[in-house]
């Protein structure tokens, strides 16, 4: 505990206490990094819970703007950052929640160009991205930077998550899946309708956004049971929740039979 301020003991004080974390968890915490990228309705509740739990180093990606519209469900941003940068407004409240930690604004979106070597920094990486281009981008550099993924999406009442270590072996001796194992091809343009066309319930982006801080957290600390290979449904419509299991496919492009690199 000597590595730890008083105003940081106080601070993390129901953590210290739990035995699945305690001392030597708070401190890994403390000495960890997470990219999250997108700091809109799903990255919010992570940077907010990442910030208060202690994670030392968060990067945050993002390349838009606050609007008005986003203050529905992105309640990190409140009605004065409207206009600013959603990586600078971001910033500005993790200071507010707990001012230990260090943010890495990247104020650009995530491409083939910069992916790989941006989330090489990085323990774990958080996608809450709303277009399959970017979660294929991003799934792909974790696969090749051999770093945890956990990636979310949410429709107009329904969310899933899942987290992805295609890197490492199950039990069964195969490989663990990839994104692309559970989606193979995006979806056609326009059979996925936009966010602004359709809807989102609000609350409904801070229920997964918070299992998203939660799966980091135990990527992070390794307690529980992960949802590596599951994939988890929430039904808000009808309160429901579900978990699917999905395996390693062998005509995926990066750990498959014919891998491209």
């Amino acid at each position: 505990m000597s590595s730890f301020s008083p105003e940081e003991l106080e601070r993390y004080a129901r953590h210290l206490v739990l035995k699945e974390i305690g001392g030597p968890g708070q401190q890994k915490l403390k000495q960890s990094s997470v990219l999250i990228v997108g700091a809109g309705g799903l990255g919010a509740p992570v940077i907010q819970y990442l910030a208060a739990v202690g994670v030392g180093r968060l990067g945050i990606v993002d390349d838009d703007t606050v609007a008005l519209s986003n203050l529905q469900r992105q309640i990190i941003h409140s009605t004065v950052d409207v206009g600013a940068a959603k990586v600078d407004s971001a910033t500005r409240a993790v200071a507010r929640i707990n001012p230990n930690i260090i943010v890495e604004a990247h104020p650009f979106r995530v491409d083939l160009s910069n992916a790989e070597a941006l989330i090489a920094d990085y323990d774990v990486v958080t996608d809450g991205s709303d277009n399959f281009a970017t979660r294929y981008c991003v799934s792909d550099g974790c696969f090749w930077a051999k770093k945890p993924l956990v990636t979310a999406a949410v429709g107009m009442f329904d969310g899933s998550l899942t987290t992805l270590k295609p890197y490492q072996t199950g039990p069964d001796g195969l490989p663990n899946p990839t994104y692309r194992c559970l989606f193979p091809e995006p979806p056609a343009p326009g059979v996925v309708p936009a966010c602004a066309e359709t809807g989102v319930l609000g609350a409904l982006t801070g229920v997964m956004g918070t299992l998203m801080a939660i799966e980091a957290i135990r990527c992070l600390l390794g307690f529980g049971d992960g949802l590596i290979r599951k994939l988890l449904l929430f039904d808000a419509m009808h309160m429901r929740f579900e978990t699917l299991e999905y395996g390693w496919d062998p005509q995926n492009p990066l750990s498959g039979v014919s891998r491209q690199r």
